[in-house]
């Protein structure tokens, strides 16, 4: 089942090349679906998911055996990493999978990258709907906007104490043309259940200027 279907001592034949690039494209398709799954990710990435596994499969094939090729082409792939914008952990191993799915098919480990990506993709799933890694607790984004008369120093630290477990201030930022700050906060809620009562008491204290509270951006998981 572990064989491959590219034979050592024969030239690469078209009806091979065709198998494997087939097996590439199916591959990576069923990688983005998975991907796909309860996730915000872009048109463009999954696309890419789709097309990386068969795009690593040709190179592969035509640098096999060929050493000095094969150095160039890993150069060439270690100066995209520099050329791309940094993604999230999650993209970035999606990434790394579709190149390992890539490299099998390119070898004609055809049985090996199916069972590889049926298994990853199972394992990821499972994970995901398990809720693997989470802590329990309700932690969210809290940006609240205030006037610049406001000393943003422990102005709201009685309300934190009130209805948080956890707390930082992650980042100041003046807006407004200096006239108002916009603080940045990790919270973690004691009871989910008073939220509403929690931006309430902080309306009070800002003035009934601008609070978001949202869910923690998975921008902030880069590698």
């Amino acid at each position: 089942m572990f064989d491959s279907i590219i034979s050592e001592s024969s030239s690469l034949s078209v009806e091979t090349a065709l198998i494997c690039t087939a097996a590439s494209l199916i591959l990576g398709l069923v990688i983005a679906l998975v991907f796909m799954k309860n996730t915000n990710s872009s048109k463009s990435y999954l696309i890419t998911l789709v097309l990386m596994p068969m795009i690593v499969e040709a190179v592969i094939m035509m640098v096999n055996g060929n050493l000095g090729t094969a150095v160039g082409v890993m150069g060439a792939f270690s100066l995209v990493r520099f050329r791309s914008m940094p993604g999230t952990s999650r993209e970035i191993m999606g990434i790394f999978l579709a190149m390992a799915v890539g490299v099998a098919t390119g070898t004609g480990y055809i049985g090996f990258a199916a069972g590889f990506t049926l298994i990853a993709c199972l394992v990821l799933l499972l994970l995901e709907t398990k809720g693997f890694g989470n802590s329990g607790l309700s932690e969210k984004d809290l940006k609240i906007t205030i006037p610049e008369s406001l000393d943003y120093t422990g102005v709201f630290d009685d309300l934190f104490e009130k209805y948080t477990r956890k707390n930082e201030l992650m980042k100041v930022k003046t807006t407004n043309m200096g006239s108002m700050y916009d603080l940045s906060y990790r919270i973690t809620l004691t009871d989910p259940g008073k939220e509403k009562e929690f931006i309430d008491e902080l309306r009070t204290r800002n003035g009934n200027l601008s609070i978001i509270c949202g869910k923690v951006s998975e921008g902030t998981e880069s590698l």
